[in-house]
């Protein structure tokens, strides 16, 4: 409990303190964000706000996880680490796509098919080393497995192929890729279509971040390996590796987001940047496979899923109809600031709802342990 608290902590303080020097810093480098033409008209004045805060960020989570671990004299387990190499792999994406953007003064930065190919990468090397990993501690348990999960693994398992010899088994690891991939990229460019108004990705992120603080602690609670565990309760447990691990670092996360969104609200005086937008969708999907709550991340992360399923369905409507749109500008929060709302009412309420699906997934993910 106390590393939990220190790494909250010491990651705030790093964002909220720190913020301010690395923004003079990214100014004199010229990391300025460069605004699209054809969006809103009220951006043209954030022209050259300093970007890729995203780096302040995994500096501040590294800083406080790191010193809190090292001063209580543990360890760091296997599945935050996982969570911090998909943090971090991210965010170099990102970076190299914010780069090139500052360096050549355009929207574009990497390719569409270099990022993905670079999204790919981390996710895959991400999934080989989740399903590892095993130890003696753990129960045998690896940070994840080949099953898809809601609240608890389905009877969905891509092992199961394995009966029909060598092919089946390549066929199970080739789907369970596939399903790591789908996850993250969702997850990762969600977080980044819906960094388009100052503070509303750094506060959704901190509420969904909120959810697997709550999760992760009841699950260390009621974890199959705990020796505290109520055996009235053992048909309850949950068979999560690390649960109060992952707990830890989505707090450390938290924290880094508190202190970085004093400075990125409305005026924002720095922007995540694809760095800090790729990287906590990182972060988000890992707590995801790890805590074993997949497809919960469908409501966990609704604001995500709602401002990318805008720009898709804008796209295939555009294409469909030659030309006509549904909503005034994708990502659909544009759409509500081109009918005349103001940025923070438009933020504001965004977080609202996305406080609301959070609140219904917590919900039924209790409820879920209720009546398991």
């Amino acid at each position: 409990m106390i590393v939990l608290i220190a790494s909250g902590a010491l990651s705030l303080a790093f964002t909220l303190f720190l913020t301010p020097a690395f923004i003079k810093l990214f100014r004199k480098l010229e990391w300025g964000q460069f605004i699209r033409d054809d969006g809103p008209k009220s951006h043209h004045s954030k022209r050259g706000t300093a970007t890729m805060g995203g780096i302040i960020i995994i500096l501040g989570v590294l800083f406080g996880y790191f010193t809190s671990v090292l001063l209580a004299g543990q360890r760091p387990s296997i599945s935050v680490l996982l969570v911090l190499f998909m943090m971090v792999g991210m965010g170099i994406v990102g970076f190299v796509d914010d780069f090139l953007k500052t360096r050549n003064q355009r929207s574009l930065g990497l390719g569409g098919w270099a990022k993905v190919l670079g999204q790919v990468i981390v996710a895959s090397i991400f999934g080989v080393l989740a399903v590892n990993f095993p130890t003696e501690a753990a129960n045998g348990n690896t940070p994840a497995n080949m099953t898809i999960s809601f609240i608890r693994d389905l009877p969905i398992n891509f092992m199961a192929l394995s009966a029909f010899g060598a092919i089946g088994v390549v066929v199970a690891y080739i789907l369970y890729f596939i399903w790591i991939n789908f996850i993250v990229a969702g997850t990762t460019n969600g977080v980044n279509v819906t960094d388009g108004l100052d503070g509303l990705a750094t506060g959704a992120s901190i509420l969904a971040l909120s959810a697997y603080i709550l999760i992760g602690f009841w699950q260390s609670i009621q974890s199959c390996y705990s020796t505290k565990l109520d055996p009235a309760n053992i048909s309850k447990c949950y068979e999560v590796r690390d649960p109060l691990a992952l707990a830890v670092i989505a707090t450390a996360v938290a924290g880094a987001l508190i202190g970085f969104l004093w400075w990125n609200t409305s005026p924002a005086q720095i922007f995540l940047g694809d760095t800090g937008s790729l990287a906590l969708g990182g972060v988000i999907a890992a707590l995801a496979i790890l805590s074993h709550t997949e497809l919960l991340l469908v409501l966990i992360g609704g604001l995500f899923v709602i401002e990318t399923g805008s720009v898709i369905v804008q796209r295939a409507y555009f294409k469909l109809t030659h030309g006509r749109r549904i909503f005034l500008m994708s990502p659909i929060h544009h759409h509500f600031e081109l009918k005349g709302w103001a940025e923070v009412t438009v933020v504001v309420r965004f977080w609202i709802v996305a406080g609301l699906l959070i609140a219904a997934a917590v919900g039924i993910f209790y409820l879920e342990w209720l009546t398991h």
